[in-house]
């Protein structure tokens, strides 16, 4: 605000905090913080070359094998929503983050951090929901640990999975790997899972029911992989939604990516959701959805084997990466324009995984 300009109201727009001495949500987000505490804790202390990676996996070799080996934590409020539960998810996203390194998930392992007042009828429905998510992705939970902290010291119940795969494929596929020409692909709607949600938690009714499209995608990369084993990136946008994850494609390759709004796929309940609360779908997790980004010879073979899955039927190639504006992903807009998709500072929903 020019500071010759009356200002009744004696209000300023807030810069964002750069310096923290104490951990914020946004340290969570997926986003610039997120970013940061990573570049300059994280990786300086444990820096090698798979971790350099900054991949949602590791893949190393062992024994004459090739493993992808992935852990994550389930942190999500509220435990039961539309469409699944934290168990559920706790499952999927292991599952999901060893499948977007074209391995075939094979072992689990969780550990539980249990509440005190948890109702055991609450636990037994979590479990029962992993028991059944496992099997349906073919994975065996093979170990893991429990937990108990005191009432108020959690939020009912916390998961972390750690998972092993194995790389039957001869692919390399990660984040740094997007070349100028190539074709950016998505299997499907946008926003579900955080809009799903964000209803659960605030007791939102909209037009329209929205569901978490939580779901294992390690048969839809095999499908994939099938048809070509030109696909250079892939990963399930989580955190920060697809943009996030495409502008981590950017910054990892060094190129441009430029999208066409119009051919990003958002479910009407979920864009007048959006609409309504002013967020942004893009940015908003998914938990069923992956984003590809494939050599140009090879998009249409691939995105027809997509549609030929049951979790890829609405997929289609949103856009494609280019040499311009490195480091940079660039949207037209559908009146016509460009805006950039950038990294948020922090978060438009907490707590969504």
């Amino acid at each position: 605000m020019n500071s010759k300009m009356p200002n009744p109201s004696g209000n300023v727009c807030p810069l964002p905090i750069m310096e923290h001495t104490h951990v914020v949500l946004g340290h969570g987000s997926g986003g610039k913080l997120m970013a940061e505490l990573i570049h300059e804790l994280f990786l300086p202390a444990f820096r090698n070359e798979y971790l350099e990676r900054l991949d949602d996996q590791a893949v190393v070799a062992a024994g004459g094998a090739r493993l992808a080996f992935t852990t994550d934590s389930y942190v999500v409020t509220p435990i039961f929503f539309p469409g699944g539960d934290i168990g559920r998810l706790a499952v999927n996203g292991t599952v999901n983050d060893l499948a977007m390194s074209g391995a075939r998930p094979l072992y689990l392992a969780a550990a539980f951090i249990l509440e005190e007042g948890l109702a055991m009828d609450d636990l037994r429905r979590v479990v029962e929901s992993m028991r059944a998510a496992a099997r349906e992705a073919e994975v065996l939970l093979v170990t893991g640990d429990t937990k108990v902290v005191n009432r108020g010291d959690a939020d009912q119940v916390f998961i972390t999975t750690t998972g092993i795969g194995v790389m039957e494929k001869p692919v390399e596929i990660s984040a740094g790997r997007a070349r100028p020409g190539d074709r950016v692909l998505l299997s499907g709607h946008v926003g579900d899972h955080g809009m799903a949600i964000l209803s659960k938690r605030e007791n939102l009714e909209f037009e329209g029911a929205i569901e978490s499209d939580t779901a294992p995608l390690h048969g839809l990369v095999a499908a994939m992989l099938e048809a070509s084993y030109d696909i250079h990136c892939l990963r399930d946008p989580t955190r920060g939604g697809l943009a996030i994850t495409l502008t981590e494609f950017a910054a990892a390759s060094k190129v441009g990516i430029e999208l066409i709004e119009s051919q990003i796929p958002v479910r009407e309940a979920v864009r007048g959701a959006c609409e309504i609360l002013g967020l942004d779908p893009l940015y908003v997790a998914n938990e069923g959805k992956l984003a590809a980004v494939v050599a140009p010879q090879a998009a249409q073979r691939v995105l027809d084997a997509m549609r030929a899955h049951p979790l890829g039927r609405d997929a289609c190639i949103i856009g494609e990466v280019v040499a311009e504006h490195p480091r940079m992903v660039i949207m037209k807009t559908g009146i016509g324009g460009s805006r950039i998709v950038d990294t948020l500072f922090g978060e438009q929903l907490p707590r969504i995984c």
